[in-house]
């Protein structure tokens, strides 16, 4: 028999377990509605870093590739201890990426949070931008929008493509990197980081290697390009899915050096890379960005249209060893004989009949695989991108030769000709025949004898530089030679040829 108080209790009992089955039906519910908040404010970030200098943002600012192929930033930072195998030494530097004290990055690579992760990837610095010693013991001077000599693009493509068929590659072993390597910055691995974010941008990240690793493969059968170089536009052709093992023999193997990029201003107009294909420099400057990773809808327009601006007026740095003025005035009539008609009036004067075009191969005869590397059909192919946009390509032409550029800032440009196979100024001035057969490239002590970078010189220390074999296809030293080109001058005029050059 239930007294008052005992049905009072049953029922006050009933209606607590009620409480406590409903909050623990609804918890759940309420976790996940957290969870999937939590991942949500985190996956709908989109924030570069930003910089307040036009230097810094060229060093380091994002053009927008983060966003489509960006390497997870603390990854980026732990593949080298992973994967160390597969480095020619330690760290990234061993693939002439520079590091300036107290940055976390090398030039040329920018940061981005994206989708819940910092991502990092290349910008335009990292082709165009090297250093200059004096000699092997000097301290490396910087020089923004100089070809970047010493950073090898293959050797840094094939790590990350071997590191992530590597069975390392995997959460057991890259996470605890990533928690060591913040611990000792002082930092913490959040759970989310630890136990869904990294985990799955580890596997998706191996997956997109490894298929980028096959569409590249057409590399791994080419001869070695070196720092310095890349085969610019067969790697534009992966892009837009050409069949790599069907083309041309003679399209392949064409690596180019990369060029200097400054003083973009008085460029307008002319006909620009190597082959003259374009002359819109917005133009040349999107289709640059295909190579930091961007695509037309990730393209950070505002970040790429500060460094057109900045690259407009900045300027080549000035020859900074002794001059010999005698001799320099001496050469001045000799290059307006011989050089200004193509490559300009003076360092900064770029007026001459046939600067910024294109004189035929036949003429110039030099080694001719960059010039064959550019089809037509990948002409029509670039004609496409951007379609539907304002800046869609229209500039974009097939050419029958090498196009003529000014020369400010010749002296920090070695080694020379299209394809970087004459290593100075001096033996560039000589025909091809007495031009060095086999030299090393990758180094950054001048030679201001001979106007150029070291290139005697296998090794220093622990790191190798790269031997550079006229005798390889598309390697060719020919060219640029013959009485209208000065080396058919005696070795005084040469001199003072040379010594004036110095003044560029």
């Amino acid at each position: 028999m239930t007294t008052p108080s005992t049905h009072w209790l049953a029922r006050w009992m009933t209606r607590r377990w009620a409480r406590w089955l409903l909050v623990l039906l609804i918890l759940p519910t309420i976790l996940m509605l957290i969870t999937a908040l939590m991942v949500w404010r985190q996956l709908r970030d989109d924030q570069p870093v930003v910089y307040a200098s036009a230097e810094e943002h060229f060093k380091y600012g994002s053009t927008g590739g983060e966003r489509e192929s960006g390497f997870p930033y603390w990854i980026f930072q732990a593949m080298p201890q992973v994967c160390s195998q597969h480095l020619p030494g330690a760290g990234y530097r061993s693939l002439g990426l520079i590091f300036e004290n107290g940055k976390d990055l090398p030039i040329g690579m920018s940061k981005r949070r994206y989708q819940g992760v910092e991502r990092t990837f290349l910008n335009c610095a990292v082709c165009h931008t090297s250093t200059v010693r004096d000699d092997p013991a000097a301290t490396p001077r910087l020089y923004l929008g100089m070809p970047a000599n010493t950073f090898n693009v293959l050797a840094f493509q094939q790590f990350f493509f071997n590191c992530g068929k590597d069975p390392k590659f995997t959460k057991e072993y890259v996470v605890p990197e990533i928690d060591a390597m913040m611990r000792a910055q002082g930092m913490k691995l959040g759970l989310l980081d630890r136990y869904l974010i990294y985990p799955v941008a580890l596997a998706l990240m191996r997956d997109r290697l490894i298929m980028l690793s096959g569409r590249f493969d057409w590399a791994n059968h080419q001869h070695p390009w070196g720092p310095g170089r890349v085969d610019t536009f067969n790697a534009a052709k992966v892009l837009f899915n050409f069949p790599m093992h069907r083309l041309p023999a003679e399209e392949m193997n064409a690596p180019g050096d990369f060029p200097a990029i400054w003083f973009q201003g008085p460029r307008q107009g002319m006909q620009l890379h190597w082959d003259g294909n374009n002359t819109l420099v917005e133009e040349r400057n999107k289709s640059a960005a295909f190579g930091t990773g961007t695509t037309p809808p990730t393209l950070d327009r505002a970040a790429i249209g500060r460094v057109e601006t900045w690259l407009l007026s900045h300027e080549a740095p000035k020859y900074p060893y002794t001059i010999d003025t005698a001799l320099a005035t001496r050469g001045a009539p000799l290059y307006k004989t011989y050089c200004a008609n193509c490559h300009g009036a003076g360092p900064r004067d770029f007026s001459g009949e046939q600067v910024g075009k294109v004189t035929p191969l036949d003429k110039i005869g030099t080694d001719r695989r960059r010039l064959d590397s550019y089809s037509y059909d990948l002409a029509a192919n670039q004609s496409t991108l951007y379609a539907g946009y304002d800046w869609r390509f229209k500039h974009f032409r097939k050419t029958f030769g090498y196009a003529n550029a000014p020369l400010d800032g010749v002296w920090l440009r070695a080694p020379y000709l299209h394809n970087g196979s004459v290593p100075n100024l001096r033996e560039l001035l000589e025909p091809a025949a007495q031009r060095s057969k086999v030299f090393y490239r990758g180094d950054d002590v001048y030679d201001p004898v001979n106007v150029g970078f070291r290139a005697s010189v296998a090794e220093e220390g622990n790191r190798a530089f790269f031997k550079y074999d006229v005798s390889v296809v598309g390697n060719g030293n020919a060219g640029h030679e013959g009485r209208e080109y000065g080396t058919a001058l005696s070795q005084e005029d040469k001199a003072a040829l040379l010594e004036h050059l110095k003044t560029f």
